[in-house]
């Protein structure tokens, strides 16, 4: 495999940094591998999604709406900001190494939230024959609240063949 990415991630995998390598105790718990900030959510970005995504809930685009369910204003959507922290990910992590990626939204993305997704090492095991890094993940906006939590798996080594 060639290693093309940049990111100190795709070092790890690759063998290429031997100062993270895994295999050799240098990889620790707590590294931050995956960081990624997103610009603005605009109003016009909830309506490309909504189109994009088959997701019309006027929550996310009608603004008369949004305050009758008692929001000041519409707000993006969860799968959005998973979509985010999903591109985030994939950044550093080719997709075929992904074993596991879930989350759970803490709380909304205002318009003009300005995300940012970090990702750091919390556990490095073996199972079924690979060796694995845990992520855990956490998108939040300019004023560092938390609007999303995550877990990623992630292949760092394949078995022998």
């Amino acid at each position: 495999m060639t290693c093309t990415s940049q990111t100190r991630f795709v070092q790890l995998w690759c063998g290429m940094d031997s100062s993270v390598n895994p295999s050799n105790g240098a990889a620790s718990i707590g590294r931050r591998v995956v960081y990624k900030s997103f610009p603005p959510i605009t109003r016009h970005r909830l309506a490309l999604y909504c189109g994009a995504s088959g997701d019309f809930n006027p929550i996310h685009v009608d603004i008369d709406f949004a305050k009758s369910a008692g929001f000041p204003d519409v707000f993006a959507h969860g799968m959005l900001v998973m979509a985010y922290a999903g591109q985030a990910l994939t950044d550093v992590v080719p997709p075929h190494r992904i074993r596991h990626f879930s989350s759970r939204f803490t709380a909304v993305a205002e318009v003009g939230s300005r995300l940012t997704c970090e990702g750091h090492v919390i556990e490095l095991f073996d199972q079924s024959g690979e060796s694995l890094m845990k992520l855990a993940l956490r998108m939040k906006d300019q004023r560092e609240e938390i609007k999303l939590l995550g877990e990623a798996v992630i292949l760092i080594d394949r078995p022998s063949q």
